[in-house]
């Protein structure tokens, strides 16, 4: 009796307390100093072997960084890129969505866009660049990124409202010029005629403040040429005027007659 009462107890703890036991330790060790030292250590040579092109060493790494931290959404996201670098498209799209299901992430969100995209999946690549978008709507490469999909499914007009929202941004003349493109491939004359004068336009006045720029800089560099060229007088030269001012008045004092 006594024994199947011990069974008992002993399977209601494995059931119900031993995974609570297991989840307080972990908790524990992930707060202690040397478990953060250990991650640093690991975040580091992750990212010098993929600075320094040794992607096994920066795989092994991250892969490490998740065994012991399976919920990390950052570790994924990285894992993802240096597969990406890789062409290995599967494993990269597969860490991106780990990463954003832990993490609703624009970064992670924009990166499988880009994956999407160079495998074709231009459906796919679209949703996800407006995903992004709809998180962190103020980068312009994420505009130009959803163009090019767009572009893809023969979505000209969308794709042009992207850049000019990605234009409106960064104000660049290479975002012009690939409006200019898609009016081109379009054949709409209109759109050609009004986005070369845009160009032209911005080109002129880039040039105009290049030429506003360099003189400012010759004017300036004039005017310190004349300053070091006009030399204070020597102390020599100011002591001898002194002196002649000096000399009359003692001239006076020896001529002026004494009082009796």
């Amino acid at each position: 009796m006594l024994g199947s009462i011990f069974i008992l107890v002993f399977l209601l703890f494995l059931v119900f307390g031993y995974p609570r036991l297991l989840a307080k330790r972990q908790v524990e060790t992930e707060k202690s100093p040397k478990f953060d030292a250990q991650m640093k250590k690991l975040w580091t040579i992750a990212q010098d072997s993929m600075k320094e092109r040794k992607p096994l060493r920066a795989e092994k790494a991250l892969l490490t960084i998740l065994k012991f931290d399976e919920k990390n959404a950052a570790a994924y996201n990285r894992l993802g890129i240096l597969y990406a670098k890789e062409a290995k498209f599967d494993e990269a799209i597969e860490c991106f969505e780990i990463a954003q299901s832990l993490d609703n992430n624009p970064s992670s969100l924009h990166n499988a866009g880009l994956i999407y995209l160079e495998t074709g999946a231009y459906e796919k690549a679209a949703m996800a660049f407006e995903q992004a978008l709809e998180l962190e709507g103020g980068v312009p490469t994420r505009f130009i990124a959803l163009a090019k999909a767009l572009e893809k499914l023969g979505r000209r007009k969308e794709a042009i409202d992207a850049l000019e929202s990605a234009y409106e941004l960064d104000s660049n003349t290479t975002t012009l010029r690939q409006i200019l493109a898609l009016y081109e491939a379009s054949g709409d004359t209109e759109g050609i005629e009004s986005t070369t004068l845009r160009i032209n336009n911005q080109l002129a006045a880039l040039a105009e403040r290049k030429t506003r720029a360099k003189k400012s800089v010759l004017r300036r560099a004039k005017q310190s040429a004349t300053k070091s060229s006009a030399k204070p007088r020597s102390l020599k030269s100011t002591m001898s005027g002194a002196t002649a001012v000096l000399r009359p008045a003692a001239k006076s004092r020896l001529s002026r007659p004494k009082a009796k």
